[in-house]
């Protein structure tokens, strides 16, 4: 296919909300998470379909109360993605919520810098909303692959080994 005629890679955009918690921390929230979502198309762009993602950066005690409701487990979680259902706006790809208290002590315990986990946990959500999981070890060695990718484009370092990584997906 001529270059002029290749299929435009496709663009996610983000609708940030701070809904809860004390997320000051992270100077320009906006453009950290753009440049997340950014990385995703860059990477995966050609195989998207241009989407909106929804994020709220929220606390602990909301994202415990979701993770009760929508799956059972009362306390809270880093990130919850949850895919746009029937009757969702055209192009919307789905819901990302991030608790602040957990994210902070992650990336303290982890020894990363609070803005790059905040944009693993992006990566991490947007994929989920791309319809990766991470259930069984082939889909998750596939997804960890992915996620590794998209931040390497970052300069965001593996976040199961600690290295900067660039090379292919399997």
């Amino acid at each position: 296919m001529p270059a002029s005629q290749k299929k435009p890679r496709a663009v996610l955009r983000v609708e940030l909300t701070e809904d809860d918690g004390d997320w000051s921390c992270l100077a320009d929230a906006e453009t950290v998470i753009e440049q997340a979502a950014g990385a995703v198309t860059a990477v995966l762009g050609r195989e998207l379909r241009p989407g909106l993602v929804s994020v709220a950066l929220s606390s602990d005690a909301r994202v415990a109360v979701l993770n009760a409701n929508f799956r059972g487990i009362p306390k809270a979680t880093n990130v919850l993605s949850f895919p746009a259902g029937a009757g969702a706006a055209e192009g919307q790809l789905g819901d990302i919520v991030m608790a602040c208290e957990t994210v902070k002590r992650e990336a303290q315990e982890q020894d990363v810098s609070f803005e790059h986990h905040v944009q693993h946990l992006v990566v991490h959500g947007i994929l989920h909303l791309l319809g990766h999981d991470h259930i069984a070890t082939a889909d998750a060695e596939r997804m960890e692959a992915l996620e590794i990718k998209i931040l390497s484009e970052l300069g965001v370092a593996n976040p199961y080994t600690g290295a900067l990584e660039t090379g292919t997906i399997e």
